[in-house]
């Protein structure tokens, strides 16, 4: 930190631990890097202000540091050498000698690698970080094309081994994120939250296109040629349409409000007719084709 940490919340050295725990709280919600982003001054402000409370938040840490023992980093003072044996005395490191007591060793072992691992996000969940909120998380769900516009309720699990239920909302869109709040690592004042980022699996039957949905859907030649009802598959069910007599293929039959949705709008859903002949030609189906051929030509249109 390299600053005195009264001044950096803007208190006195006599000030009680309530009064430095309401000034980091007062400063925290000025700086949090949620409300700055982007901002890189005030996130380091952000980071000293943070610093400045685990050192002052610490009965052990503030008592040495306000004895000098310790620096606004939480590091042994050094204060010059004298003559004879280094460590010896007061005129050795500041008191903080090779021996016993409170000698240098010691003096190191008491710094916690907990909080300084944790302040740079190194540990799981499970462990605090150093600043006043926890660090956020992100991570990616994988949702059907019915989930986004449905909704529905889908488990992730994390890398650390936990598990949460996402409510996926009605309507959601690719790219989308969820925010769980109080879900992401601990810290002193409040933990972060996971970021949850929506991603729409490919559908073998639709293709989406903006708030639309395309797809083929095939149909009989009695069917293009009398017309009639066909079954039609949707996002929300099979549905009835009605094909018109003399359909050819490349023909598209629009249902309103069967699409996906853009904008908080959802578009339609297009559905492109294919003649399909069958698998194995009738031979009915073969002498009328015959038959047509030879007394009722034409040309199918080009382009």
């Amino acid at each position: 930190m390299a600053g005195d940490p009264y001044k950096e919340l803007g208190v006195s050295r006599g000030a009680s631990a309530a009064d430095i725990k309401a000034a980091f709280r007062k400063l925290a919600k000025e700086l949090h890097p949620d409300k700055n982003r982007g901002d890189t001054a005030t996130e380091e402000r952000f980071k000293r202000v943070s610093a400045a409370f685990d050192l002052l938040n610490d009965p052990d840490k503030k008592s040495k540091y306000d004895s000098g023992q310790i620096d606004a980093d939480g590091q042994p003072q050094y204060r010059g050498f004298s003559g004879g044996q280094p460590g010896a005395g007061a005129g050795g490191f500041g008191g903080f000698g090779a021996g016993g007591g409170p000698g240098g060793r010691a003096a190191f072992e008491d710094l916690d690698l907990d909080d300084i691992f944790g302040r740079f996000g190194g540990g799981g969940r499970g462990r605090a970080t150093g600043f006043g909120r926890g660090q956020d998380v992100r991570a990616t769900l994988e949702i059907s094309l019915e989930d986004s516009i449905g909704g529905a309720t889908r488990r992730i699990q994390f890398s650390d081994g936990r598990t949460l239920d996402v409510t996926i909302p009605k309507g959601a869109t690719n790219g989308q994120t969820i925010r769980l709040r109080g879900q992401g690592t601990p810290g002193r004042t409040e933990p972060g939250d996971a970021l949850i980022e929506l991603r729409i699996a490919p559908h073998p039957v639709f293709k989406v296109d903006g708030a639309d949905l395309t797809m083929d859907l095939p149909i009989s030649a009695p069917d293009a040629i009398l017309g009639g009802k066909v079954e039609c598959p949707t996002p929300d069910g099979t549905v009835s349409v009605t094909v018109p007599k003399g359909s050819n293929s490349g023909q598209t039959l629009r249902l309103k409000g069967r699409g996906a949705f853009a904008g908080g709008a959802r578009g339609d859903l297009k559905a492109r007719l294919i003649v399909t002949l069958p698998d194995t030609i009738d031979p009915i189906l073969e002498r009328v084709a015959q038959d047509w051929r030879a007394n009722r030509p034409y040309k199918p249109g080009r382009g």
